[in-house]
């Protein structure tokens, strides 16, 4: 598999963005996920990102989207973010992408005013839509798992539940492997998401609440979550998840520290040559 990252770790350490991608080709990352909202980004920004990554043959996977409008119980909400998806997605294709990772958020209000169902249901009609809108353009929706109370899609059951339930081949899931152990999950489980997971984030935690460090920095026993992986035979890539480093200044060699040791793990699994 490709070894990347997404590069908001050096957006978020104040740097720019076509610094942060030259770095990302330096320090010896095969791949880009590209981290951008395209409601937000006028067309010069859009371009630099493309136009710099074509440059450093420097190939983007993943495009970066939070949308948890999609399961709003107000229609006008849910139509502005089916929307706003549909533009990520064409971004996604110009920008030459294979995914879009899509975050689908929580339920409201404590599952207790809204029945769950209702808003579990919101998600599957507006990701079907959404899949085949995907599909037209040649691209896939992977779907990101997260390890909050409350988040729809919060360990492996529901992931293939509700993937099973959009019945749709453009739209699978992506293994995260931090969230994974902070939801308790364990590795052998991931054997439920065979031909179901199209794409991988990376990173460690101190295995209490969200982290995104770098790997050796938590307490994430990567060996045979990676093991799993290899053995599903993904077709995408590995992305480091990196966030908020506590040292913005240093952001270079906390990258640096994040390549070789994913790397190295990477090997030891079998996952990179």
């Amino acid at each position: 598999m490709k070894l990347g990252m997404i590069n908001s770790a050096w957006a978020q350490a104040g740097r720019d963005t076509a610094w942060g991608l030259q770095k990302t080709k330096e320090i010896g990352f095969d791949c880009v996920d590209i981290f951008i909202d395209p409601l937000e980004a006028d067309i010069r920004e859009r371009r630099l990102v493309k136009d710099t990554c074509d440059r450093l043959e420097l190939p983007i996977i993943s495009v970066c989207c939070v949308a948890v409008g999609l399961i709003d119980f107000n229609p006008s909400v849910r139509r502005f973010h089916f929307q706003r998806v549909k533009s990520y997605l064409d971004l996604c294709y110009e920008y030459e992408a294979k995914n879009l990772l899509l975050v689908l958020g929580e339920y409201i209000w404590n599952r207790e005013v809204i029945p769950p169902a209702e808003q579990w249901q919101l998600g599957i009609d507006q990701c079907r839509e959404l899949a085949g809108y995907a599909e037209s353009l040649g691209l896939q929706i992977a779907l990101e798992l997260e390890p909050f109370p409350l988040s729809l899609l919060n360990s492996v059951e529901t992931m293939v539940r509700f993937v099973n339930e959009v019945d749709h081949p453009a739209l699978k899931a992506n293994i995260d492997i931090s969230h994974l152990l902070l939801a308790d999950v364990a590795p052998q489980e991931l054997r439920k998401l065979r031909d179901k997971a199209i794409h991988v984030h990376i990173s460690d935690c101190d295995g209490k609440v969200h982290g995104d460090l770098p790997p050796g920095r938590g307490v994430v026993p990567f060996e045979p979550y990676l093991n799993e992986i290899r053995d599903l035979h993904l077709p995408g890539a590995i992305s480091l998840e990196l966030e908020y480093s506590p040292e913005p200044d240093k952001i270079e060699e906390w990258v640096r520290e994040a390549y070789t040791a994913t790397d190295l793990l990477m090997q030891q699994a079998g996952l990179r040559g």
